[in-house]
C-alpha cells in the first residue's frame, strides 16, 4: 500500500498578479494558470541608439541607458469539463463555465480609475471652480512564472478562441494567447513623482529576477573555465 509520501516535486503554477487597485478589499486581481503551457516564446530586443549619432565620429556608440526589451507570448488553456462533474463543489464553473477565468484576465487590460488626480476640468456650472478629474491609470501587472521569473509586465495582445459551451452559452473550454511587454524600472521614474507602493514592488521584482539571471550566467561561466583553458593554445 502506499504511504502518501511521493518523490515528485510540487508543480508550480504560473500566474498574472495586478497589483493596481484591489478587486475585493485587500485581495487583488490573481489569475492562476489552470495548465501551465507546454511552451512559449520570448524575445529580446537591444536598445538602438539615434541614427545620428551611430555616424558620428565613425563609430558605433556602446552606450545603452535602458535594459533590453523583451516581450512574451503564451498560450493558456482553460477547461471546465472536470468541474461540471461536481457542480456542487464548484458552483461558479456550473453556472458560468471558464468565463469568470476570462473576465479575471480581460480586467488587467482596463485602466483604473483614481480618484484625486492630477487632471482637472472648469464645471461650467460652478462657475469656473476647479473640480479633479478621476485619472485613468493602467493596471501593474506581475507574470509569475516560478521563483526564478517575477516580472512587472503590460498586456499587449489578448486573443480569446471559445472552444465549447454550456446551455445558457458561457464558454466551458477556451484557449486564451497573451502578449506581454516587460516593464523595466525606466517605466515608472518620472520627475518629481514618487513610486507608488506597486510600482515600488514592480522594480523589486524586476531586479530580483535580473540578479538571478546574472547569478546564473555567473554559474554558467564558472562551469565552462574547463572548456576555455582547453582552447588556449599557450
Amino acid at each position: 500500500m502506499p504511504d502518501g509520501y511521493s518523490r515528485s516535486p510540487r508543480l508550480l503554477k504560473g500566474a498574472l498578479v495586478e497589483l493596481g487597485e484591489p478587486f475585493l478589499g485587500p485581495i487583488p486581481n490573481v489569475v492562476v494558470f489552470q495548465y501551465n503551457p507546454a511552451s512559449f516564446s520570448r524575445e529580446m530586443t537591444p536598445w538602438a541608439p539615434p541614427t545620428e549619432d551611430d555616424a558620428a565620429g565613425g563609430e558605433e556608440p556602446r552606450t545603452q541607458p535602458y535594459d533590453p526589451g523583451e516581450t512574451f507570448s503564451l498560450d493558456l488553456e482553460l477547461d471546465a469539463t472536470d468541474a461540471l462533474e461536481e457542480p456542487g463543489s464548484h458552483p461558479v464553473a456550473a453556472v458560468s463555465g471558464v468565463a469568470d477565468r476570462i473576465a479575471a484576465m480581460e480586467m488587467l487590460l482596463y485602466p483604473r480609475r483614481e480618484e484625486g488626480g492630477v487632471g482637472q476640468f472648469l464645471s461650467a456650472l460652478g462657475g469656473g471652480s476647479a473640480a479633479a478629474v478621476p485619472e485613468c491609470t493602467v493596471p501593474v501587472v506581475l507574470f509569475v512564472w516560478g521563483p526564478g521569473r517575477i516580472l512587472p509586465v503590460r498586456l499587449t495582445a489578448f486573443t480569446v478562441e471559445e472552444q465549447a459551451f454550456s446551455p445558457t452559452l458561457y464558454p466551458v473550454r477556451a484557449k486564451v494567447t497573451v502578449g506581454m511587454k516587460v516593464l523595466t524600472p525606466a517605466a515608472f521614474q518620472r520627475p518629481g513623482r514618487e513610486l507608488t507602493q506597486p510600482e515600488s514592488l514592480a522594480v523589486a521584482a524586476y531586479n530580483f529576477t535580473r540578479g538571478q539571471k546574472e547569478l546564473l550566467a555567473r554559474a554558467n561561466l564558472a562551469n565552462s573555465v574547463e572548456s576555455i583553458l582547453g582552447m588556449l593554445p599557450f
